[in-house]
């Protein structure tokens, strides 16, 4: 009796050790205090895309392209920015979630399309990275304010967004 379920636990355990680990990517939401660098709110992607294992460590940020006085005064050329690690790491993370290969694609193609926005599409008050957070998460399906009083405030606007969305969890 102890032999066979001896057996049975090391057949489960082979079982289990030799399944593939569950391919996944995980969004984090970050905010960054103000200060000279840019962008102030963010996304990081991380993991492995189930359907074809790449494997992604990245981060998008939509910006001014030149960061000047003139973006206190209307719209200026916009751009999608990754930044490095470091600037990653001194930021603050919000809240993650594991997404389908599905968000994953959905996350791209926002990025894509901020990236390609025509003429100057940055613009401090309408199309900000704050906004880029907000894009993100609606396309996540999180409940969000377009009304928001936040949209120069990221670290307020991601409290809010954890406020509207109470299950989010870092």
């Amino acid at each position: 009796m102890f032999m066979r379920n001896l057996i049975y636990l090391v057949l489960a355990f082979i079982c289990f050790a030799t399944t593939p680990a569950q391919a996944e990517v995980v969004i984090t939401f970050y905010s960054h205090e103000f200060g000279e660098n840019f962008p102030h709110a963010f996304i990081t992607l991380k993991g492995k895309v189930e359907s074809n294992g790449e494997e992604v460590d990245t981060n998008y940020g939509f910006t001014a392209k030149n960061t000047s006085p003139a973006i206190l005064f209307g719209s200026v050329t916009g751009i999608v920015e990754t930044k490095n690690i470091k600037y990653v790491t001194k930021s603050d993370p919000h809240f993650s979630m594991t997404l389908s290969d599905d968000d994953y694609g959905r996350i791209i193609k926002l990025v894509e399309e901020w990236r390609n926005l025509p003429g100057k599409s940055y613009n401090l008050g309408k199309r900000n990275c704050v906004h880029f957070t907000m894009e993100a998460a609606a396309l996540l399906g999180l409940i969000i304010n377009r009304q928001s009083k936040n949209f120069k405030k990221p670290k307020s606007f991601m409290l809010e967004l954890k406020k509207l969305n109470p299950d989010l969890k870092l």
